[in-house]
């Protein structure tokens, strides 16, 4: 993309760590701005008893205006019976959200349903038309079969992930990495034809304190394609950003690959050889997206030390 001369590159948008909050925990959603995340998802659906959505709908459009002042996105998750969907995603549409997740989704007219609803919300409410995103979660065995169509249901749809837990014991079987891995590699190839991102996780940890478990699922969810994993706890969201982010090696790395590309390139020479490698363009615009990425973590750091 060209931009106009004289004005800086757009830093990315950073996809490491997803903090999930409850609505209902106000003391939460006032720090969840502090904590490092790259996005923070208030949740209507399973932290929110039957009981208490009603007043919680009601809470949101405070709880988002406490969250964005870190400067991370914002996501909703709502319910999924059709009558609390409506509810909440009437709620939902709002300045500041992002995008909100949708749960149990099992066909791409179920998208372009909701996505219709936002866009009638966002007209209303003088908001750009498809500001906010759109999430889908894979969580039963019929959504899974249609990954493909979902992910290419609406242009409002920005990602796809697993919901492990609900997948597993729909399927009957535990929620471990074994089991989870086609089904995540399932939901990684849909997104990756379709064009957007495979978010989440492939698998889950029973102990939240289990911080090297968690680390190890990280690591090889982000090997497996996946982005952005989901956080139930603070203590897990450095763990997120330090594994679905860049290291020190792929920084500097990325920082050579360039160099050396800039000196083949003006004496057009089109590959070379790097570690045993060869280097041809789209890996080299793969190493200016790694510094950005890189460029993008500094900018998140500093807007977090002046919250």
């Amino acid at each position: 993309m060209m931009h106009p001369p004289g004005t800086a590159t757009p830093l990315p948008e950073l996809h490491r760590s997803n903090l999930i909050v409850p609505v209902t925990q106000q003391r939460f959603v006032e720090s969840a701005h502090r904590r490092g995340a790259d996005c923070v998802t208030l949740d209507l659906e399973d932290g929110v008893a039957p009981s208490e959505k009603e007043r919680e709908r009601k809470a949101l459009e405070h709880s988002v205006e406490l969250v964005v002042r870190g400067g991370c996105r914002v996501e909703v998750r709502v319910n999924r019976p059709m009558r609390l969907l409506v509810l909440d995603i009437e709620a939902a549409v709002l300045p500041g959200v992002s995008a909100i997740r949708l749960p149990k989704v099992e066909s791409a007219g179920e998208v372009q349903r909701v996505s219709e609803l936002i866009l009638e919300l966002e007209n209303e409410r003088g908001l750009a038309p498809f500001s906010i995103g759109l999430q889908a979660l894979i969580e039963t065995p019929a959504g899974l079969l249609a990954a493909a169509s979902i992910a290419r249901a609406d242009p409002r749809l920005t990602s796809i992930g697993l919901g492990c837990l609900d997948l597993a014991a729909a399927c009957g079987f535990a929620a471990s990495v074994e089991n989870l891995a086609a089904p995540s590699q399932m939901v990684v190839v849909a997104a990756r034809a379709a064009g957007i991102k495979a978010r989440g996780l492939a698998g889950a940890v029973g102990n939240f304190s289990d911080l090297e478990a968690f680390r190890q699922l990280a690591r090889r969810s982000r090997l497996m394609g996946l982005t952005e994993g989901g956080a139930i706890h603070p203590s897990q969201v450095p763990i997120l950003n330090e594994e679905f982010g860049v290291s020190e090696v792929e920084i500097h790395q990325a920082q050579e690959i360039l160099a050396m590309a800039q000196l083949h390139f003006s004496q057009g020479v089109g590959a070379f050889a790097y570690r045993g490698q060869m280097i041809d363009r789209p890996i080299v615009e793969a190493a200016r997206h790694t510094l950005a990425i890189a460029e993008a973590v500094v900018a998140a750091r500093d807007r977090l030390s002046v919250t």
